[in-house]
């Protein structure tokens, strides 16, 4: 193969090979396209290939060692791809690229130091279009050079330790597109200059230390389809202005200091999928529009201060709340993707996907909500998870038999009473339930669909097994504390049994899920990255 002296492009991609990459292809002086991604090559990078012509990509690799300087001497270099490997070491400073270098990709490696302060000879003529630095370690600020590449469609530097400020100057990329920066360090506010990149469809900042306000003139980016500032310190209320963001389908503002009520500003984002306002400091009612989303398939406002009750109305406006058929296998919901159209060679458009959960569910839990459950949301067919613990509702669990497609329900830590409803066992899916530290009374049958939820019913004094007494003297039987053998197999079901059952059954891992917030909240919103196609 290293004999024929007139190849131009030599495409190996999605094999099994493996070795170091062969030196020889460098000797090729027509190629102008070596392709090796996704194999198992191994080793340092030739010196050899820094001949190559146009196209470079030996993503998904196992390349080791730093890169060459000498690669920047490919002045037709328009298409570096060097993802997914083990490079190290620092960036040389003496690494610059032409101006016709169009995409870097250097995301998924071990690259550590400051990123590099010039990436181009000319930054103001550079063609850059994507620039994907992500999952490394790289620490220092954002460089001011890098907010001068203003052909920049694609900036991608999360999953660093990067510390500093979001440059002012970010507002002068005009054709900036997508923008993730999360999971750094980054501190200050967001910038109001960001406005400037008036095409933005994705804007990701979560997992850093931002703080101050959301700016109202935010609504400028009338494009903006995911919005993610999740996990910073950001306070203040939800501006009005964001009604002005109408192309909003993910909006993700949970764990930070925001306070207020949910304002009208919302029910203008008519094409909104996901929302999470949790771990926040929202108050007041929630609004009887809150279900009103056609798209909408998760909903997060748990761990708030939001009082009064569950509206009734709209719950039958979302397609997939309702949308179920019984025994037919539910399919995983489509992401969400962004198109972003950028000429490189044999490649007609690099595809941006923000990946949402597969799920489709509801989380109003830890609260301050009071009064009884919508009989409405206990008829969502198509509802996954819903969640209501940690609040003060009260009444009683209509029929759940519409609820076909219902994996987890978490009503734990309220006031509700009545029986539990006998055709829960029925519902195949149900793989997490917890119905503990209620009121509930009457008796649980002794059948082997209820021993999948092991102690879901702890709590619940006057709760008994099937065909078990629930006067004072059967309660006397299992003290907390007391162990195992020197009780009765069955009798009145109370948080220690909960314990225990917890423990030997295969299924501890998943009432774990309902025990600690956290991870609880981790199986209800788990929200993919963000990634270019490699």
């Amino acid at each position: 193969m290293c004999k024929l002296a007139h190849l131009e492009s030599l495409i190996l991609s999605k094999n099994s090979l493996f070795g170091q990459v062969p030196a020889c292809f460098g000797w090729l002086k027509n190629l102008r396209t070596l392709d090796l991604s996704h194999n198992k090559f191994h080793g340092v990078l030739p010196d050899s290939l820094m001949r190559l012509g146009q196209v470079l990509n030996l993503a998904n690799n196992s390349i080791v060692g730093g890169i060459p300087t000498c690669i920047a001497s490919l002045a037709e270099l328009t298409h570096l791809n060097l993802s997914l490997n083990h490079l190290n070491y620092a960036i040389s400073p003496r690494l610059i690229f032409s101006e016709k270098l169009l995409v870097l990709d250097l995301s998924f490696n071990n690259l550590l130091g400051p990123l590099p302060a010039k990436i181009a000879a000319t930054t103001e003529k550079s063609g850059l279009v994507l620039l994907d630095l992500s999952h490394n370690r790289f620490t220092g600020s954002i460089p001011l050079k890098m907010t001068e590449l203003k052909s920049l469609q694609a900036l991608f530097l999360s999953h660093n330790l990067l510390t500093g400020e979001i440059p002012a100057r970010v507002g002068n990329l005009t054709y900036l597109q997508v923008i993730d920066l999360s999971h750094n360090a980054l501190s200050g506010s967001i910038p109001l200059t960001i406005v400037g990149c008036f095409q933005l469809l994705a804007l990701v900042l979560n997992n850093n230390n931002l703080s101050g306000e959301i700016q109202p003139e935010l609504d400028a980016l009338d494009s903006l389809k995911i919005l993610d500032i999740s996990n910073n310190r950001i306070s203040g209320e939800i501006p009005l202005t964001l009604a002005g963001c109408k192309s909003l389908e993910v909006v993700d503002f949970g764990s930070n200091n925001l306070s207020g009520n949910i304002n009208d500003a919302i029910t203008k984002w008519l094409n909104l999928k996901y929302i999470s306002l949790s771990r926040n400091k929202f108050t007041g009612n929630l609004p009887s529009w809150l279900f009103s989303f056609q798209a909408i398939q998760m909903m997060d406002l748990s761990g708030n201060k939001f009082s009064g009750f569950i509206p009734d109305g709209n719950l039958n406006v979302s397609v997939d709340f309702n949308n179920a058929s019984y025994n037919e296998t539910r399919l995983p919901l489509e992401s969400l993707e962004i198109q972003i159209s950028v000429a490189v060679v044999g490649i007609n458009e690099l595809t941006f996907s923000y990946q949402l959960p597969s799920t489709v569910g509801i989380d109003l839990s830890d609260n301050l909500l009071r009064g009884e459950i919508p009989d409405t949301m206990f008829g969502l067919r198509g509802l996954e998870y819903l969640n209501l613990s940690y609040n003060s509702l009260d009444g009683e669990i209509p029929n759940l038999e519409k609820m076909w497609s219902l994996r987890a329900l978490d009503l734990s830590h309220n006031a509700l009473s009545g029986e539990i409803p006998q055709n829960i066992s029925n519902l195949q899916d149900l793989a997490v339930l917890n119905l503990s530290f209620n009121s509930f009374s009457g008796s649980v049958p002794k059948n082997e669909s209820y021993k999948r939820f092991p102690g879901a019913f702890a709590g619940n004094p006057h709760l008994c097994l099937e065909g078990e007494g629930c006067d004072d003297d059967a309660k006397q039987l299992a003290i907390p504390g007391r162990p195992f053998h020197e009780t009765d197999d069955e009798g009145p079901i109370l948080a220690w049994v909960f314990c225990l059952s917890a423990v030997v059954s295969c299924y501890s891992s998943l009432m774990v899920l309902f025990c600690s917030s956290k991870t609880r909240r981790y199986i209800f919103h788990t929200k993919g990255s963000c990634c270019v196609c490699k």
